[in-house]
């Protein structure tokens, strides 16, 4: 498809260059949208629901009226017990909800409580492992108004609506089902009844229509796994239309439900949508509810939602709608097996967005890497793992969770290489145990590893569980056609003892400039390279290609390029490793080492030149120790640790 996609650009620059925006502040207002959505959700996390069995379908059925806040209908749910001794079905269900009567094999089933936001069914007898059961919950209610958008009742141009919005922990508050992020319903039925006039937007196809006695009633379908807090359901007089957009010789139907009021805008908008899921189409793989839709439903909270198959929008702001289009791969058809790696969501889908941009407006790809940057470096520390999921602000952080989630990933393609890179991710999306299901960081780190045979762990420790970023000082001269430069590297965060990345330098004068990458592998480095023209100065990372702040680069005469010097590892049990950086200034060096108590336990001379000295540490016991090397009239210290 990529040949299609430069043919598309290539037909419509003027319409596509007038539809495609970029805003600094668009992930901010996405990310609080949905912060703010998921609020007291977060905040009163239900307990995991038991996992002694499996849901494989739901059928829904519920009478919606957008005029009054109240829910009546049915759940049917498929289970399967997973266990001998099964003799109960628990289910997450709002206390507000009234359980009106409970159907099991066609006979009432009395034997329930529902004291907690839990419905327990008990059965008379054990029912049997690994075969296919059913009960239907009949109920009604008014859901908590919460004030976080679980269910709202609205209006909009003084017409009414009915949204649902439930990630992560609200589903249960208007329907009975099993929340949480380790089952996946194969598929779900939903039929909705409403007043004429009104039109339903929720996940799947639109099988039939049926009008009634003053309702009508929707009848919708959707043939792939889902898991709750992704089912949503929309109800208010909305104005529809549908776009098609080209797959070979298929097409995928994008259906769009939005307020008549603001049907134009939508008209004029949306066609960006058709070379967006191309671009996908072409990095990631057909879009991965292709049998079925695409759609958009308007809806009157601020930023989005990625219900599967039809997302919920309140405007159609360029960055928002190919944030949640880049949810369908990232989120939905693989989803974040915990919250503590929401990374796998909203990282990605924030990644994504920047590569619409790199696609269909290169001019915007740059802005929008410095931009997360300035984003992630506003603070000295913080961690794209979530450690704490009932904190909301933590967990849809638009600093961590979202542009440093992003950024990680593009180091990982700046580290790795495209093909390597996008690769993985396509055998990620594409891996038979997490494709329609869930997956944590270590499965995407497993596929990145076995794509590109590089061991990753120290990129995740530093940028996936570590905290902070790299600082660069940058020192240089030039002498005849070769220009020597050390590269210095402080860390704003202590959990991170050295951030190990290729850098990239642009060399320039007034006439010429090139581009140059170089392998930083510790701090003080020395490098030479020949360059062919005067050079009056240096950019360090000219394309904003990874994660830094407060770089300095200064010119320097020669005498001024010092030796640096890098232990590893660090701790260290048997063995510790000097590695210098440049040249000794003198005829010789040393090092000397110190323990804890002030008392020299060993010195060193490495001879002018070595690169590397490694020191037996087998009879150092185990604790802190201090180093001083000199060489000339340089010194520098540290200290490293000796393991048990």
């Amino acid at each position: 498809m990529k040949k299609a996609i430069i043919i598309f650009c290539l037909i419509f620059p003027v319409v596509m260059q007038a539809q495609i925006t970029f805003n600094p502040d668009d992930l901010n207002t996405i990310a609080k949208g949905e912060r703010f959505a998921n609020a007291l959700k977060c905040a009163h996390k239900p307990a995991e629901t038991t996992s002694a069995y499996k849901v494989s379908y739901y059928r829904c059925f519920w009478i919606i009226d957008p005029s009054v806040r109240q829910i009546s209908g049915n759940v049917t749910v498929y289970f399967t017990p997973l266990q001998s001794g099964f003799d109960s079905l628990v289910l997450d269900m709002n206390l507000a909800l009234v359980v009106e009567s409970i159907s099991y094999h066609n006979f009432p089933l009395n034997t329930f409580s529902h004291n907690t936001d839990q419905l327990i069914m008990m059965f008379s007898t054990p029912r049997p492992q690994n075969v296919m059961d059913s009960v239907t919950v009949y109920y009604h209610g008014v859901p908590p108004d919460d004030g976080f958008g679980t269910f709202v009742q609205d209006q909009h141009n003084g017409s009414p609506i009915i949204w649902t919005l439930s990630e992560p922990y609200g589903a249960s508050n208007w329907w009975p089902c099993k929340n949480g992020l380790t089952n996946k319903a194969d598929s779900i039925d939903i039929k909705i009844r409403v007043p004429d006039g009104y039109k339903s937007a929720t996940n799947g196809i639109l099988i039939a229509t049926e009008s009634i006695g003053g309702n009508t009633f929707y009848y919708w379908k959707h043939r792939y796994p889902i898991a709750a807090y992704l089912v949503g359901i929309a109800v208010t007089n909305y104005a529809s239309f549908t776009q098609k957009v080209p797959f070979g010789n298929d097409t995928l139907k994008v259906v769009n439900f939005v307020y008549p009021e603001d049907s134009a805008t939508a008209v004029a908008q949306l066609p960006v949508i058709i070379p967006m899921i191309q671009v996908y189409d072409t990095l990631f793989g057909i879009y991965p509810f292709q049998r079925e839709k695409y759609g958009h439903a308007q809806f009157g909270w601020g930023g989005g939602m990625e219900h599967q198959t039809m997302t919920f929008v309140t405007n159609f702001q360029f960055e928002l709608i190919s944030h949640e289009l880049a949810h369908m791969w990232f989120g939905d058809k693989v989803t974040c097996g915990s919250w503590t790696d929401i990374w796998l969501n909203e990282g990605f889908a924030t990644y994504l967005s920047g590569l619409i941009y790199e696609h269909l407006d290169p001019s915007l790809w740059v802005r929008f890497r410095e931009v997360r940057i300035q984003s992630i470096t506003s603070q000295p520390g913080g961690s794209v793992y979530c450690s704490d999921t009932t904190n909301i602000d933590r967990i849809f952080d638009s600093r961590l969770s979202y542009a440093k989630g992003a950024m990680i990933l593009h180091q990982l393609r700046w580290i790795l290489g495209d093909s390597a890179f996008f690769t993985a991710l396509n055998n990620y999306l594409n891996d038979y145990s997490l494709a329609y299901g869930f997956a944590r960081t270590d499965d995407l780190q497993g596929h990145l590893q076995s794509t590109s045979g590089q061991e990753l762990n120290w990129y995740f420790n530093d940028w996936f569980t570590g905290e902070g970023y790299p600082q660069y000082m940058i020192n240089w001269s030039q002498t005849n056609d070769t220009v020597s430069f050390t590269i210095r590297q402080t860390q704003s965060s202590p959990s991170v003892s050295f951030f190990q990345l290729p850098l990239q330098i642009k060399f320039k004068n007034s006439g010429h400039d090139t581009l140059i990458r170089f392998n930083n592998t510790f701090s003080g480095e020395l490098f030479k390279v020949r360059i062919p023209f005067a050079v009056d100065s240096l950019v360090f990372d000219p394309l904003y290609q990874i994660i830094s702040a407060n770089n300095t680069v200064n010119a320097v005469g020669e005498h001024d390029m010092k030796p640096g010097l890098h232990v590893f590892p660090n701790p260290a049990r048997d063995h510790l490793t000097f590695r210098f950086g440049s040249l000794f200034s003198g005829n010789s060096g040393s090092v000397r080492i110190y323990d804890n108590t002030g008392r020299m336990k060993d010195e060193l001379f490495p001879f002018r030149g070595q690169v590397e000295y490694t020191l037996n540490t087998t009879d150092y016991a185990p604790g802190l120790y201090f180093y001083i090397f000199s060489s000339g009239d340089y010194q520098s210290s540290g200290k490293f640790v000796i393991s048990q």
